[in-house]
């Protein structure tokens, strides 16, 4: 299993916090997805077979692209 911390600019608000959550608890693999507004920062757990390039493209899609 791993974590990462992702940074995603466009996080302003909670709203944004919950539907990345949403969108990312879709994605198999994913165990647990935090994030904070004030930081911009979302931790992310996941295991096989989610993959972090996975994680980074449905960021974009939805509009919260990291860096």
């Amino acid at each position: 299993m791993d974590t990462v911390k992702l940074h995603a600019p466009n996080i302003s608000c909670q709203h944004c916090i919950m539907t990345i959550k949403r969108e990312l608890s879709q994605v198999e693999g994913v165990v647990s997805v935090e994030g904070d507004p004030a930081t911009k920062d979302v931790v992310v757990t996941f295991q096989a077979p989610a993959t972090l390039e996975t994680i980074k493209d449905v960021m974009a899609e939805i509009g919260y692209p990291v860096q």
